[in-house]
């Protein structure tokens, strides 16, 4: 087994390479970028060494510089992680000339595998059933257009050096194909370094199963069962489980045509053949040559570790259990908490993490994180904040303790998906337990709204400015420990008002000798509250008890409650549609770089026609125009960097 290892990622998954590296005595060795110099897995590693600016290829895809501290701190070995550099098989061969062991499969494997196009060839060989489409290695757009002209509408376009939703489009008509095409080669270019795309017949609403299998390098092969990856948004996953819903023959057989994909390459370390089921069939997407975001949740079901397994493999041992010992127990289900906001189309949020805070881990719950509170999620890298996965003996009592830990986590300081994640959990498509990937975006009103903040809410941020801090000692209910309004001889009110969305909001506070009631929606009712460590606070209103965390950015109370999360703004703030500013003005929603520009000055626009699209946050974003004008001022060009709140283009002439 190795002595000491460097981990070239990030985040989450550098922390979780950690633990287990740490359990098995070895020592690790993290890599930095300049926004990671206080990160969390650089504090959990033995050593951390700079590789150099924030941006991911100046840093965490300088395959060069990662090398180099590798040796320089006399490491035997590099855990890739996911993303990043962990399908690039110029890396994992320069691994090999260096004298490091690349913890995954062999560069010949990544090349075959990780093409999408090469690995549907190889799969068709193999007799594996693939989706009808166009895997060549022609890339004009006349052959492009020649193809899916063949294929036929809905087509799918698909980045064919890479995944995880990224220079992924569905094209509908034949109209809409040349602009599709170039934006998913950009994306894919700007992802992957690679521009090539594969096209297929879009199949509406399938199942999105994947299997995960393991080899080592002694010609042993399993697989660790499936998972069920079908809740996605923007093509990306957002919560998967396992074992899915599967009749016990399409289930032997998705097992069986795993481990012939991965016969076919010889392979050895951990990867993931991905499959879409529709109509009782399945058909090979894909293969992932490296551990998976969603690998906790085989773990739970399986009781192994497979990053354990991984360095084993690579260290030349053999598989710790065959086929016939790899049982299943239970139910496990994650949910992603990313920072985005679902009622932007997911747009990703950045911001300082002002409030972080989750239930405790056990058993039956992991909490997988890179972050802390204070910590900020920048515009550099993906914005997942932490998986949460659960466990239970059937897949009810795994929803019951995942929905359970959503409703103790609180994110506050950046937008997050946490209330969306609560919504999907109950819904009714969600529960029968075979969702398809068109289930949220069948549902993404009802998932993504939040609606008005409850009397609770508004409670929370006005009893926030009143209660004073936790104290380590003395009485929580002391009226001493109230501030701004209470009198010990009279009687006093104190009154805030809110902005919530486009509503004003009144909370009216009143104070007596001795209690204290608050008026929020015309009835007063008694309320008796006290501080929590960390700034949190507990109230009694009206009778019902409520926990709440509330953070106070830029005059705003950011309040979060077991069922929702909501921003209160001072009643003079005007709330502003995404990308949007006065009279007008479209602004930069976060840090990027201007993919393209679709109008020029004097174009006549419609409310709601692209602008302009930003390149963020490793995802493309549209910023559509907020009412019908014309393009007065264009302040940006492709390729241009730009900051949040830049004005970017200024419509007149709007109608109202």
């Amino acid at each position: 087994m190795f002595k000491k290892i460097l981990i070239a990622n990030r985040g989450e998954i550098a922390c979780r390479v950690i633990r287990t590296a740490r359990r098995l005595k070895i020592k690790t060795v993290a890599v930095y970028s300049e926004a990671d110099a206080g990160a969390l897995h650089v504090a959990l590693a033995d050593e951390a060494r700079p590789i150099g600016p924030s941006p991911a290829p100046e840093s965490y895809l300088d395959g060069k510089a990662i090398i180099a501290a590798a040796k320089a701190a006399g490491a035997e070995a590099i855990h890739p992680g996911y993303g990043f550099l962990s399908e690039n098989p110029a890396f994992a061969t320069a691994c090999a000339k260096a004298g490091l062991v690349f913890i995954g499969p062999d560069a010949r494997t990544i090349a075959a595998m990780g093409d999408k196009s090469g690995a549907k060839e190889l799969m068709a060989k193999a007799g594996v059933p693939l989706v009808p489409g166009y895997h060549g290695g022609k890339q004009d757009m006349p052959t492009l257009t020649h193809e899916a002209l063949r294929i036929g509408f809905p087509l799918l376009i698909k980045a064919a050096a890479g995944g995880g939703g990224r220079g992924m489009r569905v094209v509908e008509r034949a109209s809409d194909l040349a602009a599709a095409l170039a934006g998913a080669k950009r994306e894919a270019l700007a992802a992957f370094g690679d521009g090539r795309v594969l096209l297929e017949q879009y199949l509406r609403d399938p199942r999105h199963i994947e299997v995960q299998v393991f080899g080592d390098r002694h010609g042993q092969i399993v697989h660790l069962f499936a998972r069920d990856c079908s809740a996605q948004r923007r093509h990306q996953k957002v919560a998967e489980e396992s074992p899915p819903r599967l009749s016990p023959a399409l289930a032997r057989g998705l097992h069986a045509a795993a481990l012939k994909a991965a016969r076919a390459v010889g392979y050895h370390g951990a990867g993931t053949i991905e499959f879409i089921v529709a109509r009782g069939r399945f058909y090979f997407i894909e293969a992932n040559t490296r551990l998976q975001v969603k690998h906790p949740v085989t773990e739970m079901v399986t009781g192994l570790d497979l990053v354990e397994w991984q360095l084993r493999v690579a260290a030349g041992e053999r598989l710790p259990r065959a086929q016939n010992a790899i049982r299943l127990k239970g139910h496990a289900i994650e949910a992603r908490l990313y920072a985005e906001d679902p009622a932007r189309d997911f747009m990703p949020s950045t911001g300082l993490l002002a409030r972080l805070r989750f239930p405790p881990a056990g058993d039956d719950l992991r909490i997988e994180t890179g972050l802390r509170q204070g910590d900020r999620v920048t515009e550099f890298y993906d914005p997942m904040i932490a998986k949460l996965v659960a466990w239970g003996k059937t897949r009810t009592a795994a929803l019951k303790r995942l929905s359970g830990a959503l409703a103790e986590t609180r994110a506050l300081g950046v937008v997050t998906n946490r209330d969306f994640l609560l919504r999907l959990l109950v819904h009714p498509d969600f529960a029968r337990a075979m969702p398809d990937t068109g289930l949220i975006a069948r549902n993404l009103k009802a998932l993504g709204d939040s609606g008005s903040a409850p009397e609770a809410a508004l409670a929370a941020a006005a009893l926030s400015r009143i209660v004073g801090p936790a104290r380590a000692r003395g009485d929580a209910f002391s009226p001493w420990r109230l501030k701004d309004g209470w009198r010990s001889g009279g009687e006093g009110t104190q009154e805030f008002r809110f902005t919530d969305g486009s509503k004003l909001r009144r909370v009216t506070v009143h104070f007596g000798r001795a209690s204290m009631a608050l008026d929020c929606g015309g009835r007063r009712l008694p309320v008796m509250a006290w501080s929590l460590p960390e700034g949190d606070l507990a109230f009694d209103l009206g009778g019902e008890q409520f926990e709440a965390s509330v953070a106070w950015r830029d005059g705003a109370a950011l309040v979060g409650l077991a069922n929702g999360t909501w921003r209160l703004d001072p009643a003079e703030s005007v709330a502003r549609a995404a990308g949007a500013g006065p009279a007008g003005r479209v602004v930069a929603p976060m840090p990027g770089k201007i993919a393209a520009v679709q109008v020029r000055e004097g174009t006549v626009v419609k409310r709601g026609q692209i602008l302009l699209v930003l390149e963020a946050m490793k995802m493309e974003h549209a910023l559509a125009a907020p009412s019908d004008g014309v393009v007065a001022k264009l302040h940006c060009a492709a390729g241009d960097a730009v900051t949040e709140g830049k004005e970017l283009l200024v419509l007149a002439g709007e109608k109202s």
